[in-house]
């Protein structure tokens, strides 16, 4: 099979649906969040290279075909209409790296409707997961207030894919280093670590330990000080540490569990008496933008912080409230007006003025009060339009988006998102669609009720 068959069942359903009605006209779908998490001021795109991998390479085989048939219990035949699938459509889409609000699109499909249906689960994915990673890793360089951040998530991430994209996505939102040694070779970012408790109660005193490590990595080494006694393990550490000599500059203790500023302190006490003020204090065990910014608030002598598995799922926001709606097909606008998830029609643009302060508008319009365009094509007749962005592009891009946000949205505590605005056409196309929607829904329900007055008047007339 292939990532084809990555899709839920009832996205197959339809696209069979619509290729047996002949539906196969131009349909365009918006993938937005409906709201930001709690405690979050913005959202950082990320997930698209991944949605243009998939699908500049999307054809559905017979194995795929198989497999939907296998799922519906049907003769593989019934499903052929499928066989060689591939996309063809275009797509526009805000490039990674660039800072979204609620309800703004991060991309928009339009292809025939087949296709763009068939393809929603697995671009939803991405997006989804890989936006809300990226915009917690971006949150932990905010906090960090200039200190060196490293990604230590992959032995907890929802899997090896899930570690590779938050060592990446980690990357470009300004981290130094990552532990994933794959990630660290294909992505040419620093690869960073120490040691384990274990390697420390392998042998007989830590003191041992320290120096077998140094004789094996020569410098600068990091030494894991917190297994027993942590000022006594930063004690003996100052001691190896001191006997490297050349070898010692850019070393470092790692803390990993107990109060992490109080025994920073204590720690930078014993390592400066030693005569060793370069030594570096890297900071790590459970932490998060939260944790991060509450060290740099209370000033604790803290060089580095590593931050894991609170990271790598986004413990505390592990999800978006993420959809991807059609809203156009065949030329006609379409939204839909369900309770608390209603979804404004036509293809759209994101008009960004100085200090985030964005309109929402149709792709057609100009640009609203000098706006800038966020949506680019990426994506067209099924080929992308331009080359991979480099991990520092979409950095740069990140840094310059960041520092326009108001001070109020960067906020690590109780941060205020700004909120986009609806354009005059917009908001005009949508009124205009809805008043329409909710008549005709008004006349069936009309038409319905007449017609169970006659059904029901027929039956009490033939009991009678």
């Amino acid at each position: 099979m292939s990532d084809a068959a990555t899709t839920d069942l009832y996205e197959v359903t339809m696209a069979m649906s619509y290729l047996r009605e002949g539906m196969t006209g131009p349909a365009t779908f918006s993938l937005f969040v409906r709201e930001l998490p709690r405690d979050r001021g913005f959202l950082v795109a990320a997930g698209l290279e991944s949605v243009l991998d998939y699908l500049s390479g999307l054809r559905v085989g017979p194995e795929d075909v198989d497999a939907f048939a296998s799922a519906l219990h049907r003769p593989p035949r019934d499903l052929e209409p499928l066989l060689g699938m591939e996309f063809t459509g275009r797509v526009r889409a805000v490039p990674e790296g660039r800072i979204v609000l609620a309800g703004e699109p991060l991309l928009e499909v339009t292809a025939p409707l087949p296709q763009a249906q068939l393809v929603e689960t697995y671009v939803l994915n991405q997006l989804s997961h890989q936006t809300t990673i990226a915009s917690k890793a971006a949150r932990c360089v905010l906090a960090a207030a200039g200190h060196p951040v490293v990604d230590f998530s992959l032995r907890r991430t929802h899997g090896p894919q899930a570690g590779f994209q938050a060592a990446r996505l980690g990357a470009m939102a300004g981290f130094t280093g990552t532990s994933n040694v794959a990630a660290a070779t294909a992505l040419d970012i620093p690869a960073v670590g120490t040691m384990a408790h274990s390697y420390v109660e392998a042998f007989p005193t830590e003191e041992e330990a320290f120096r077998a490590f140094a004789r094996c990595h020569p410098g600068p080494v990091t030494l894991l000080v917190d297994t027993y006694d942590t000022e006594c393990g930063v004690r003996v550490a100052a001691r190896v540490l001191r006997d490297l000599g050349e070898h010692g500059p850019g070393s470092a203790v790692r803390l990993d569990s107990g109060d992490l500023g109080a025994l920073a302190v204590r720690s930078r006490a014993v390592l400066d008496a030693a005569g060793l003020p370069d030594v570096h204090i890297i900071a790590s065990g459970g932490l998060d933008e939260h944790g991060v910014d509450e060290l740099v608030r209370s000033g604790a002598p803290v060089d580095v912080y590593a931050v894991g598995t609170r990271v790598g799922v986004s413990a505390d926001a592990p999800y978006l409230d993420s959809a991807y709606k059609m809203v156009e097909y065949d030329g006609r606008p379409v939204m839909k007006l369900s309770s608390a998830k209603a979804s404004a029609p036509g293809a759209k643009q994101v008009f960004r003025r100085p200090g985030c302060v964005d309109v929402i508008g149709l792709a057609d319009e100009p640009a609203s009060g000098g706006g800038r365009p966020l949506l680019e094509t990426v994506m067209r007749s099924g080929q992308r339009t331009r080359t991979r962005p480099t991990l520092d592009e979409c950095r740069e891009r990140l840094a310059a988006d960041l520092a326009e946000l108001p001070p109020a949205a960067r906020r690590i505590r109780a941060p205020v998102a700004p909120r986009a605005t609806l354009s005059a056409r917009l908001s005009a196309l949508a009124d205009r669609l809805r008043h329409g929607i909710e008549a005709e829904t008004r006349a069936t329900a009309v038409r319905l009720r007449g017609q169970e007055r006659t059904v029901y008047g027929s039956q009490r007339s033939v009991r009678r």
